[in-house]
């Protein structure tokens, strides 16, 4: 891992061990901490297939606002300059009845230090926000965001035809409890994106546009802990198959397509 990404997970392993040690147990705020064998996004791997280490922060107020803080270690192929992923999301919802809600947020993702300079292109960030509404009855959660940002960095200079302001992720999620100890999370999302690359790669393919699907089982190992164990499916191989490096445009891999992991979390 990057020291930078390490230091940042410690910051917020202190945080949770402080809120835990000196909090009710009702207290507002949450911490969570998390190693896992591959950091998966949307279906995507942002690790390049390789362990990542997270953690965050979450506050809930009574009257239905909510924020927080998270970030992962990532991959310097996909983020050229950059160590670490960052978090920072707010949101507001309400329940109808004991068994709707709603809620509706902002979400942003930020990447310090990763920047297209870093890859011999011009100056570009990934950094980008998200606007987002979801309505969930009992286990299920219909949610759709919306970049109102260039969608980590795609536009012209990635060699698209225009912005990606506008792409949209719709997905569906489902938590399914087992039992005392056991539960089941299920996922499906489609990424729309509002641009396509202005030349086919080499497979023909020029709509990044794709399908993604999950499940996690996990077990809660003790109070505060638990292990869980997932697998992911990304469509559209034809242009996640042979996805090159921004360091080195020989390094490829297979972004996408179907993969497994496994993942240690604590909650405080």
């Amino acid at each position: 891992m990057k020291p930078l990404s390490l230091a940042a997970a410690a910051a917020f392993a202190s945080l949770a061990v402080a809120v835990h040690a000196g909090d009710a147990p009702a207290s507002p705020v949450t911490g969570n901490v998390a190693v896992t064998s591959d950091y998966m996004f949307r279906g995507l791997t942002q690790t390049w297939g390789r362990p990542a280490i997270q953690g965050g922060a979450d506050y809930t107020g009574p009257g239905g606002f909510a924020a927080g803080l998270w970030a992962s270690s990532i991959s310097e192929r996909s983020y050229p300059g950059g160590a670490m992923e960052l978090d920072l999301y707010a949101s507001y919802g309400r329940s109808i009845d004991d068994d709707w809600s709603w809620r509706a947020g902002v979400y942003g993702y930020v990447y310090p230090g990763a920047d297209l300079d870093r890859a011999g292109l011009s100056s570009r960030s990934f950094d980008t926000v998200e606007a987002n509404a979801a309505l969930s009855w009992k286990w299920l959660t219909l949610k759709y965001n919306r970049a109102i940002t260039d969608y980590f960095g795609v536009d012209t200079e990635q060699g698209y035809r225009g912005d990606s302001k506008g792409t949209g992720y719709l997905q569906l999620d489902a938590l399914i409890p087992l039992g005392a100890a056991w539960s089941l999370a299920l996922h499906a999302g489609h990424t729309h994106y509002t641009t396509t690359l202005a030349a086919p790669l080499a497979s023909g393919a020029r709509d990044p546009g794709y399908s993604d699907f999950g499940a996690t089982l996990k077990y809660q190992l003790a109070a505060h802990w638990s292990l869980g164990a997932g697998a992911t499916h990304a469509t559209n191989a034809a242009f996640y198959r042979r996805t090159s490096s921004f360091l080195d445009a020989g390094d490829t891999r297979n972004m996408g397509g179907s993969r497994v992991f496994v993942m240690l979390q604590g909650s405080f």
